[in-house]
This record gives C-alpha cells, sequence and structure tokens, in this order.
C-alpha cells in the first residue's frame, strides 16, 4: 500500500489492483491504532480538532483513547517538519488532517475499527471514488473471478446482493416477485428467469429464503436448482433451517454431482446491508473457501463447523437464546409499566449496565417509540424457536425457556405481529 504524505502518515491511496466500490463518493482511510483501512462515506467523517473534545466525552473505551493516543503522536512527529510545510504550500485545497468517522457500532461486535477512529484520508478530488457501505471493513477484498448466483431478494438477501455487487462481484439474481430484482439490475446484476437458469448460469448459487419449505421447494420444484445442477457446481443454502432439511438438500445436491455448502448467517437487515453479518457454514470446504471474497463481502465474520448440519444447529440455537431474550426484554418493559416504573429510566439503566448492547438500545427504543419496522420478521423467530425447540426434543434436551417464549410468539402472530419486527412481541403482553 504507498503512502503519499510521509513515512509515519496514515495518508494512503488504495492498492492499483483494488476495484473500486460501487455507491457515493467516499475517501480511502486508513486507521489509527489498527492499522486496517476501507472505503468510508464523506458524510461519515468529522475533522479531528473541532470534535475531539466532544468525542472523547462519548467513548470512554480503551481502544479509542489508544487511537487518539496515536493522532496525537503523530501530530507531534508531523509539526515543523519541512515537508509538510511543502506540501501545505504546495495545494491547500489537498490538505490532510485528521478525520473522525461519524458512525457508531458496538465495539463487543468488533466493529470498532469504524466506531470513532482517527484516521488520515488520502484526498480523492481527482478520481472517481465509488463507497461502499462505511461499516464494510472489507474495503481490499478482491473479489472472485467465478460466477455467483443469488436466489431470494428478502430483508437479508437483499444487502446480501448489494454488497456483493459493491465489492464486484458478477451477480445473476432471482426471486419469485420478480420485480424486487430491478433495483440490483440497475446497480448491474444480472437476471435470471428461474433458479434452475441461475444455476445453469453460474458457477456458486446462495439461496436465501423464508423457512425449509420454501427452501424445499427451491430446490426440488419445478424449474428448481436441481434441474440446472451439474458436476462441480456449488449450492450455498443461507436460509435458517432445521438439520434434516439441510441432510435432505445436501444429498439432492451432491446425488447430480454437485458441491454443497450450508452458510446461515447471524444479523439482522441493518447488519445485512452493512456488510457485517457473521456466516455460519458447514459441509464441503473447497465450497467454503471458494466463497471466501463473497462472505467478506457480505459479513465481518466467518465460522466453519464441520459437517453439514452443523450450522443449521448453531444457527437455531442462536436465534433461541436471541428469541428469548427479546421476549424477556418485553416482559420486563411490561412490567416497569405495571409496576408504576419508567420503561426509559429502565432502559437507561440497562444501557449503563453489563447487558448493554446494541441489540437491547434498539429494541427497546423501538418499542417505546411503537416503531416496529422488520429488522427480523417476527413470523421468523417464531420459528427459529419452534425449530429450536424440535431440535432439543430429538436431542432429549430440555428446552422450557425457548418454550415459553414460544407461546409469547405465537400470541403476537395471533394478534397480527408476524410481518412486525421482533420486538412486536411486546404488544403479546398489552393485548
Amino acid at each position: 500500500m504507498c503512502n503519499q504524505f510521509q513515512s509515519d502518515s496514515y495518508v494512503v491511496s488504495p492498492p492499483k489492483d483494488l476495484k473500486k466500490p460501487r455507491g457515493k463518493k467516499c475517501h480511502f482511510v486508513k486507521f489509527f491504532g489498527t492499522e486496517d483501512h476501507a472505503w468510508i462515506k464523506i458524510e461519515q467523517l468529522k475533522p479531528y480538532h473541532p470534535h475531539k473534545e466532544e468525542m472523547i466525552k462519548i467513548n470512554k473505551g480503551k481502544r479509542f483513547q489508544q487511537a487518539v493516543d496515536a493522532v496525537e503522536d503523530f501530530l507531534k512527529k508531523a509539526k515543523g517538519k519541512e515537508q509538510v510545510r511543502k506540501h501545505q504550500s504546495y495545494n491547500k485545497t489537498r490538505r490532510r488532517q485528521p478525520l473522525m468517522c461519524q458512525h457508531i457500532l458496538d465495539d463487543k461486535w468488533l466493529s470498532y475499527l469504524l466506531s470513532m477512529t482517527l484516521v488520515f484520508v488520502q484526498d480523492t478530488s481527482s478520481t472517481s471514488i465509488q463507497a461502499a457501505d462505511s461499516t464494510a471493513i472489507n474495503g481490499s477484498i478482491t473479489p472472485t473471478d467465478k460466477r455467483i448466483g443469488f436466489l431470494g431478494l428478502g430483508l437479508m438477501g437483499s444487502g446480501i446482493v448489494s454488497n456483493l455487487l459493491k465489492m464486484g462481484h458478477v451477480v445473476t439474481v432471482w426471486n419469485r416477485t420478480a420485480e424486487k430484482c430491478d433495483l440490483f439490475i440497475q446497480e448491474g446484476a444480472r437476471l435470471g428467469r428461474t433458479p434452475a437458469e441461475v444455476v445453469s448460469m453460474c458457477d456458486i448459487t446462495f439461496s436465501c429464503v423464508s423457512d425449509p419449505k420454501a427452501a424445499k421447494d427451491l430446490v426440488l420444484g419445478p424449474s428448481g436448482v436441481l434441474q440446472g445442477i451439474r458436476p462441480g457446481k456449488c449450492y450455498v443454502e443461507m436460509s435458517t433451517v432445521d438439520p434434516e432439511t439441510i441432510a435432505e438438500l445436501s444429498q439432492s445436491i451432491t446425488t447430480r454431482g454437485g458441491r454443497f455448502l450450508e452458510a446461515p448467517v447471524a444479523g439482522s437487515q441493518q447488519l445485512s446491508n452493512d456488510g457485517m453479518l457473521v456466516i455460519l457454514a458447514a459441509g464441503d470446504r473447497s465450497v467454503y473457501e471458494d466463497c471466501s471474497s463473497c462472505f467478506q463481502a457480505m459479513g465481518k465474520s466467518s465460522f466453519f463447523l464441520g459437517e453439514a448440519g452443523n450450522a443449521a444447529k448453531m444457527m437455531l440455537i442462536l436465534n433461541m437464546v436471541q428469541g428469548s431474550f427479546m421476549a424477556t426484554i418485553a416482559e420486563g418493559l411490561t412490567l416497569a409499566q405495571a409496576t408504576g416504573q419508567s420503561q426509559q429510566t429502565l432502559l437507561d439503566i440497562l444501557c449503563q449496565g453489563q447487558m448493554a448492547s446494541t441489540f437491547v438500545d434498539q429494541k427497546c427504543q423501538n418499542i417505546l417509540q411503537g416503531n416496529f419496522k422488520p429488522d427480523y420478521y417476527l413470523k421468523h423467530i417464531q420459528k427459529d424457536l419452534r425449530l429450536a425447540i424440535s431440535m432439543g426434543d430429538t436431542a432429549n434436551h430440555p428446552t422450557p425457556m425457548a418454550a415459553a417464549a414460544n407461546e409469547v410468539y405465537k400470541r403476537a402472530k395471533a394478534l397480527d405481529q408476524s410481518d412486525n419486527d421482533m420486538s412486536a412481541v411486546y404488544r403479546a403482553y398489552i393485548h
């Protein structure tokens, strides 16, 4: 990576072989303290000196302070150097200064790299820079030369495809409701008329649909995936389904000579849009490796868990915990109201204690504001709870907490909350 300012500066220009992502104008930045880099939208950067004290007040973490120390150390070294003065007098309009990234994310999810981290920005006025989402720490991804297919453009799939395109992948899309493909065609995707056609056109095909039935229909139904599978073709199932469904799909694909990987994702619509999902993969290890650049584009980390079925099990356990926790939060908020306590004060206390997290803050704020726009559908978390309980039955393992939470979600569904966010489980307690 080229340094165009001075030896200890973090002002960088992107490598020549780095494909510029699509999107709004941005800068290519390198972070003090971590040495990581990313494409950052201009509106998410703040000048260092005017905002220094403000940012220090709201960021108490050790990592943030280390970044501040690194900037101050850099400024001391740079002060008075002749080459800095020459550079500034040579072109005042291209003067560089430390900036703060404005986007705030929970550092427990390792996104602290972009959370108010101090950076220097390479001036890009002479070139046409297009931005990936600011949270994509994956600015240096080299996209695979394999042709990518994607089936299912719902809450999660839409964000995934958008990030694949932004990072330069060649993607062919299909969706049951064809109109959803239009936006991605405008962004450079190709259109497949059927799942079978997408698979036949592509080397690796991903799918992300709502439930086990939809996943099986997509593969085994008319003009389905199975009709396009040929020896060597890769199929990656990203839907959250049960292990039995994964076993059936894996056998169907591999019997035709195809290669199979399951890769459900932990996250939400927002994390999908931001390219910050966590991918849980299992099955054919070589497919996992072939998907490397795709997983980097859509997520912040990925785990390979061994044989097919393991990722489905882990995903159901994670969503069981999340769904049960969400129901407990809703129960706590309604109990606070019933006993004359302030719900806002309860949230403030939660966010100052050991349970503080972006999840708690966002979901509680949604409830207090009555905003249940879906980030993860209530009907889907209830489906995941149901599948997790069934998995527990198969393993002869009790799941009483999940079973209790499942009943609350079922009541919320009966109150017509299925297509709202999972936080709408709150309404099951007030009706």
